[in-house]
């Protein structure tokens, strides 16, 4: 463990974080997959797959992705929208590691599912706010239960992590991070705020718990991430689980509490290219 000062640690994370969150960085992260869009929906979807696809080597994910990007024709939201038995089946070859044809068949139902019936993607993590006690971890898990809310194949169902049951759900929380947070340098994309995407007005269990603010998303956590925390002194747990989410956040937002999740950028910059 490296034992730094408060204040020299945040200067140092924000040094880490104003390198690493920058356009440059763009093409070698799946991140480039969504930032090929321009449309609200085409964005939540394309991100949505590149998000759930991202583990393994970054060049192959982004290869893949961009693979289900030419299957739905470059075209994300009008090929959920209108896609037929047939154009389904052009998906049966698709692989990467554990996510095959199958699970590709299904999103594509689950997506047009969401679109056409629960408001689209927005709507499914926020209508999903509907309690006092609501917090991050159930609103991913609720989306979780809606997603799966079809006939599904027993083996899809390992695609969508489920922090309620300690899961670490990193993908989704990288996912969250590109759709709600934003700071004007190109990298995230803030389209999500606190607005209801039907209505256009606020509905109170997203006003009430503000998930359409930076400040209470959750740090994604991955080995990289993870090891460089406790190299920091930000994380004392070894498993990288839900657990681990939290206190890593909790840690983080010591240092911005309005933004702690900005600090993904130096951890993982850190782990991954400079072998922190």
């Amino acid at each position: 463990m490296i034992k730094l000062k408060s204040s020299d640690l945040k200067e140092f994370l924000d040094e880490k974080y104003e390198q690493y969150n920058r356009i440059d960085f763009i093409d070698s992260d799946p991140i480039s997959i969504p930032r090929k869009f321009t449309k609200k929906e085409d964005i939540e979807i394309a991100g949505f797959l590149a998000a759930t696809i991202a583990w393994g080597q970054r060049v192959t994910i982004i290869n893949n992705a961009d693979k289900l990007m030419k299957l739905m024709n470059n075209n994300p939201f009008e090929f959920v929208m209108n896609a037929s038995i047939k154009d389904l089946k052009r998906f049966a070859d698709f692989k990467h590691r554990t996510f095959n044809g199958v699970d590709a068949v299904f999103f594509m139902k689950a997506l047009q599912n969401i679109y056409k019936k629960h408001g689209g993607l927005q709507n499914a993590f926020y209508q999903s706010n509907d309690n006092a006690d609501v917090n991050l971890q159930s609103a991913i898990t609720n989306f979780r239960t809606i997603f799966f809310s079809i006939p599904h194949p027993p083996r899809t169902g390992k695609h969508i992590s489920n922090p309620s049951e300690n899961s670490a759900a990193k993908r989704l929380c990288m996912y969250l991070r590109w759709m709600v947070r934003t700071d004007k340098r190109g990298v995230d994309f803030g389209l999500w705020t606190g607005t209801d995407p039907i209505s256009k007005k606020d509905k109170s269990s997203i006003s009430k718990n503000n998930f359409h603010l930076p400040a209470n998303l959750m740090c994604p956590l991955d080995v990289h991430s993870g090891n460089t925390a406790r190299k920091l002194g930000l994380l004392t747990r070894t498993q990288n689980d839900w657990k681990a989410v939290e206190e890593l956040t909790a840690s983080l937002k010591k240092l911005d509490p309005a933004d702690p999740v900005k600090y993904d950028f130096a951890l993982f910059g850190l782990g991954v290219f400079e072998k922190f």
